[in-house]
C-alpha cells in the first residue's frame, strides 16, 4: 500500500510517513512546560504525538471530572500544529493499562470513562484519532474472573462441532487460546462502537506489543473491520529478546512486516518506538544511539509504515519509568536521538510527494507462521526442563525458525511478506513466481491443506523445513496416522531422532552443507527426487506437482542457521528463489546488512542499513537506466556507481532511483 492518508491528515500538514513522540501529561506540570514540549516537536518538524488519557488524572474520588490539565495539552498541540492520537486509559494500577473488564461493573465504568473522554475532547481541532486501549495482549492467558468466565461460556455456546475430527482420535481443543483470539477482538470492537456512537468519523487505532510472542492471540483480519489503522509497540529493551542488539534493525523490519501483513488494506503505524534510555525498566536495558534511531525509522518507512511515534518525548516524573525513555534531557533540550528523528522527518518532508506515493515492492515471497504452532509449542513445555543446547524444543523455536529465513532474505536485499497463514490469499488462479516458506510450523491445520496443494499445483514453490506438519490443529500427530500431504511433499516422516546441538545436513540438489539443530528427521519417501541422504536414510525431497514444486528438509535447518552462521541457509534459499523477479536486490548475501525497496510512481527508493560493524561496498542488482541519488545518509558513504554502494559501519542510506 502507499502511505494512505486517513480522515484528518489534511490538518497534519499532509506529510506521510509522519514521525512524532508520546507527550507524557501528569499532575504537577505547568502550562508553560507543556507548551515547551509541543514547541520542541514543532521545531523538529514533527507534527504528530500520542497522549495517554489517564482517567486517574481527571476523575476525582467524589465522582467529578476535571479535564483542565489535558485541555492545556490539547490547546498547546493546536498552537504548535501537532495532531494527537489520544489513547484511552481507564483507571488501573498497572503500567500497561486495562486489557479486559474485570466485571460488569467495571465494564460500565469503562463505558462511562469513554463517554466522558470522547464527548469532551472530540471538539478539539488538535485531536487526530483514538487509540482504543494501550497494548492489548496478555501473554496467552486472560485473567480468571467472573466476567471472563461469562464471556467464555457465551463464546463456547456459539461453537459448532468441526467437520474435521482428527480421524476420531482424542483432540486437544485449545479452547482457551481460541477464546482469547475472540476475546481480544470482542473488547476492541466494543470500545470502537462506544467511540463511534459519539465521534463517528474519527480514525481508530490500536497498538499490539511483544509481537514475536503475543501474535498468537491476535486476529488481525478481524480487527480490520473496526480499525482505521493498525499499530505496534516496538521497544527493543522489552520486545526483542530473541535478537542481539546487532539484529535490532532486522527485528524492527520483521515487526513491521508482520504488522503490514496483518493490516491488509488499512495503513499501519509503529505506535510506540523506544526513544530513550532504560534505567530500571526493560528486560534488556540500553540507550539507543542516534544511528539506531535512523535505522529503525527508515526500516519502518521502508516497510510501509504510515507513521512512527516514539516513547517518549518527555519522561515521567514519578513512579515506574520516571526519568527514563525520553528524547529530551532534564533541561528540556533535544538529545542526539530527537535531533536524529527530526532530521529523518525533515528529509521526508523535503520529498513529501515522492514518499506520499511510495509503497513496498513485493517479492512474492512469504514467510509464514500460524497461531496453532505457537500454541502447541507453548503447550509442550516442561517447567524446569533444561534449555541449554536444546533451543529447538523451547518456546521461541517456531518463531526463530521463521525469522532465520526472514534474515537471509533481508540479507539478500529482498522485501518479503511475514504472514499468519490465515492472512494469505489462497484463491489466486496462478501462483507462478510466488514462494511460501514454512519453517518449523509444527501444526498445519486442516483448513490449509487444500490451499497449499492448490498453491503448488498453480505454479508456486513451497519450501518446508523443521517439524512442519507434525500436528494438525488438534495436536494430533498426522505423521503417525496418515499424512494428508504425502502426495504433495513426496512422502511422510519416518522418524525424528534427537541428535546434537549442531550437526550437518548434506544436500545434493543444490549441493550444500547446512547446519541443523537437535533433531534429525528421516523421510519415508513415496515420490519425488531424493536431494539429501544421511547415511542411507532420506532426509530431503524435491517433489514437483502441477506447475510448482515442494522442497522438503524436515530437520531444523532454520534453527541451525539462527544459532550458527547463516551463510549456508542463504545459499540454499538463493538457489531456490532464482525465479523470483524484483527490481533491486543484493548481488550476493550481505551478512548483517539489509535493504528495503519502495516504489513511487515510476521511481524507486531503497533503504540500506549496515549493521556489519565494518565499512562495506555492497554490490546491487538494479534495473537498467535507473540512477541513484542520495536522499538521506547519516555518515559519509555514497554510491560508487549505479551498481555499488559504499556503506560505513552503522550507516543508514536512502537512495532515490530515477531514469
Amino acid at each position: 500500500m502507499a502511505f494512505m492518508m486517513t480522515g484528518n491528515s489534511q490538518a497534519a500538514n499532509d506529510v506521510f510517513p509522519a514521525i512524532g513522540a508520546q507527550v507524557i501529561i501528569e499532575p504537577g506540570q505547568t502550562p508553560e512546560e507543556v507548551d515547551t514540549w509541543f514547541r520542541i516537536l514543532e521545531d523538529q518538524d514533527m507534527h504528530f504525538c500520542r497522549i495517554r488519557m489517564f482517567e486517574t488524572h481527571m476523575h476525582h474520588p467524589d465522582g467529578t471530572w476535571d479535564f483542565s490539565l489535558y485541555d492545556d495539552a490539547f490547546r498547546a498541540a493546536e498552537k504548535h500544529h501537532v495532531k494527537i492520537y489520544a489513547t484511552l486509559f481507564p483507571a488501573t494500577n498497572t503500567v500497561g493499562g486495562v486489557k479486559f473488564p474485570e466485571s460488569e461493573t467495571h465494564l460500565a465504568e469503562i463505558q462511562e470513562y469513554i463517554r466522558q473522554m470522547v464527548t469532551h475532547f472530540k471538539s478539539f481541532p488538535s485531536l487526530y484519532g483514538w487509540v482504543l486501549i494501550n497494548e492489548p495482549g496478555v501473554g496467552g492467558q486472560a485473567a480468571d474472573n467472573a466476567f471472563t468466565r461469562k464471556k467464555f461460556a457465551e463464546w463456547k455456546a456459539q461453537q459448532t462441532e468441526p467437520a474435521y475430527k482428527s480421524k476420531g482420535y482424542a483432540r486437544v481443543t485449545f479452547d482457551d487460546q481460541r477464546f482469547l483470539l475472540y476475546y481480544n477482538t470482542w473488547f476492541l470492537d466494543w470500545i470502537a462502537k462506544e467511540i463511534q456512537a459519539i465521534d463517528p468519523k474519527r480514525p481508530l487505532h490500536v497498538n499490539n506489543h511483544q509481537i514475536f510472542v503475543n501474535v498468537a492471540e491476535y486476529d488481525f483480519p478481524a480487527w480490520r473491520k473496526f480499525l482505521t489503522t493498525l499499530g505496534a509497540s516496538a521497544h527493543p529493551s522489552w520486545h526483542f529478546g530473541y535478537f542481539t542488539r546487532q539484529q535490532y534493525a532486522l527485528a524492527m523490519s520483521a515487526n513491521c512486516d508482520i504488522i503490514r501483513s496483518g493490516a491488509g488494506n488499512i495503513p499501519f503505524w509503529v505506535t510506540e518506538l523506544q526513544g530513550g534510555n532504560n534505567t530500571y525498566s526493560g528486560f534488556h536495558p540500553f540507550c539507543p544511539t542516534g544511528e539506531e534511531i535512523d535505522q529503525w525509522l527508515w526500516t519502518s518507512i521502508g516497510s510501509g509504515a504510515q507513521g512512527i511515534i516514539f516513547w517518549c518525548l518527555n519522561p515521567r516524573a514519578t513512579g515506574a519509568e520516571a526519568g527514563e525513555w525520553a528524547m529530551i534531557d532534564f533541561q528540556n533540550q533535544p538529545t542526539d536521538r530527537l535531533i536524529a528523528a527530526g532530521n529523518v522527518q525533515k528529509a521526508v518532508t523535503e520529498h513529501a510527494n515522492l514518499f506520499a506515493a511510495a509503497h513496498p515492492v513485493p517479492s512474492g515471497i512469504t514467510v509464514m507462521y500460524n497461531h496453532e504452532s505457537l500454541w502447541m509449542e507453548k503447550e509442550s513445555q516442561l517447567p524446569g526442563a533444561p534449555t541449554e543446547g536444546v533451543e529447538g524444543r523451547v518456546t521461541g523455536a517456531v518463531m526463530k525458525s521463521a525469522l532465520a529465513y526472514y534474515q537471509v532474505l533481508s540479507e539478500s536485499g529482498l522485501t518479503c511478506d511475514f504472514s499468519e497463514m490465515g492472512e494469505y490469499n489462497w484463491n489466486e488462479p496462478d501462483y507462478s513466481g510466488k514462494v511460501i516458506i514454512l519453517a518449523h510450523q509444527i501444526s498445519l491445520p486442516s483448513r490449509y491443506w487444500d490451499g497449499l496443494t492448490n498453491f503448488v499445483e498453480r505454479g508456486g514453490k513451497l519450501i518446508v523445513s523443521g517439524l512442519t506438519g507434525f500436528f494438525d490443529e488438534n495436536m494430533h500427530n498426522i505423521m503417525k496416522t496418515g499424512f494428508p500431504l504425502e502426495n504433495l511433499f513426496g512422502g511422510c516422516l519416518k522418524e525424528v531422532k534427537t541428535t546434537a546441538e549442531r550437526f550437518d545436513v548434506e544436500l545434493t540438489n543444490p549441493a550444500l552443507t547446512l547446519p541443523a539443530h537437535l533433531w534429525l528427521s528421516t523421510i519415508h519417501q513415496t515420490s519425488g527426487e531424493t536431494i539429501g541422504l544421511y547415511g542411507d536414510q532420506v532426509i530431503a525431497v524435491r517433489k514437483p506437482t502441477g506447475k510448482g514444486e515442494v522442497v522438503w528438509v524436515p530437520s531444523l535447518i532454520g534453527m541451525g542457521s539462527w544459532l550458527n552462521d547463516d551463510h549456508a541457509l542463504a545459499s540454499f534459499v538463493t538457489d531456490e528463489i532464482k525465479t523470483v523477479s524484483v527490481p533491486f536486490r543484493f548481488a550476493e548475501q550481505q551478512q548483517n546488512i539489509l535493504m528495503k525497496t519502495l516504489r513511487s510512481g515510476n521511481d524507486y527508493i531503497t533503504v540500506l542499513v549496515n549493521k556489519s560493524g565494518k565499512e562495506t561496498t555492497v554490490a546491487l542488482q538494479a534495473p537498467d537506466g535507473f540512477q541513484p541519488n542520495v536522499l538521506f545518509n547519516d555518515k559519509s558513504g555514497k554510491p560508487v556507481d549505479r551498481s555499488h554502494v559504499l556503506l560505513e559501519p552503522e550507516e543508514t542510506m536512502v537512495l532515490h532511483w530515477a531514469r
